[in-house]
């Protein structure tokens, strides 16, 4: 048995030369053309259309990326969707023997790259470590700023000594190391910096009350410099990382174990029965969407907070 649909033929354009109006015996008028066009009847064997392409280019070849925390779970696997794309990577991280293993992926890539140890509350090594940059790959163009989290603490009853040092390794950090590389952005008229923060500054999360704090801080002032520095080029945006399989998330599972009594095996279970799409993320689609963000396509995107939880944080 042959197919036959009704198809309407419009030869000013070569991809706009099939146009399907099925069940229609009626003509009709094209919407780019000034007359009615007949339709013809054709076997539906013989009807073809442009396919959108399969890949996005994202404008990122050559660009230069700092990561920090590029070493762990997740900036490792945002070094990696980086580099994919072209962008020249700094991976800056306080474990040497991760900058290694990430710049040994980096390289079975194909992909430029340096490494750097650095300790983030050490705030006088902020400028040695991007002049290494600037000189070795390239002003920075994008930064992804990514610290590590503090250990599981209550809200309250906590050594003021204990909010001090964090403070200044995950947000005074991530502040000095923005402010560092900004005028450069600002030159070429062009930069993203990405914040990676917890879901826990949208819905805070049990037993991590120094992170919960210290992190929405760094949403309130990312908003901010999205307004000072949109006019220049520069989009900032946070992003949010659900349940993701990294060691911190391991860490945390057996931390929970351990005080409740409980098998991790058990609480990692408790845990994905609470996520829409039933299981932990992976490093690689977070670092899918990092890369999206730094990219020529999402321009338009400044200012925002972008989820990666699987649907976990129940809040509007």
């Amino acid at each position: 048995m042959e197919f036959w649909e009704f198809a309407l033929f419009y030869p000013a354009r070569s991809y706009d030369t099939l146009i399907l109006a099925p069940y229609s015996l009626f003509p009709v008028r094209c919407s780019l053309s000034a007359v009615p066009c007949p339709l013809f009847p054709v076997r539906r064997s013989q009807l073809s259309w442009p396919r959108p392409e399969t890949t996005m280019e994202f404008g990122l070849k050559n660009k230069t990326a700092l990561v920090l925390g590029g070493g762990g779970g997740l900036g490792r696997a945002i070094s990696l969707a980086l580099a994919t794309e072209g962008a020249k990577v700094a991976v800056a991280d306080i474990d040497s023997k991760s900058i290694v293993e990430t710049e040994a992926a980096l390289a079975h890539l194909g992909g430029v790259s340096i490494g750097l140890t650095w300790d983030l509350a050490d705030l006088s090594q902020i400028d040695a470590h991007i002049t290494r940059v600037e000189a070795e790959l390239g002003s920075v163009g994008i930064l992804v700023n990514m610290t590590g989290g503090p250990p599981p603490t209550t809200a309250a009853g906590q050594n003021p000594d204990l909010w001090t040092k964090h403070f200044q390794a995950m947000v005074l950090s991530v502040i000095a190391i923005t402010d560092r590389v900004l005028p450069g952005m600002r030159a070429k008229h062009w930069g993203r910096i990405i914040t990676s923060t917890s879901s826990g500054v949208v819905s805070p999360i049990p037993n991590l009350g120094i992170s919960n704090a210290l992190r929405l801080s760094l949403v309130g002032w990312s908003k901010t410099l999205a307004r000072e520095v949109g006019s220049d080029g520069i989009t900032a945006n946070v992003i949010l990382p659900g349940r993701i399989a990294t060691d911190r998330i391991k860490f945390l599972d057996e931390a929970k174990a351990k005080r409740e009594g409980r098998t991790v095996e058990d609480v990692a279970a408790e845990s994905t029965r609470t996520i829409p799409v039933g299981r932990y993320g992976k490093p690689e689609e977070y670092g899918a969407v990092v890369a999206f963000l730094a990219s020529e396509r999402a321009a338009y995107i400044t200012g925002s907070v972008i989820r990666v939880d699987g649907g976990l944080i129940a809040s509007v």
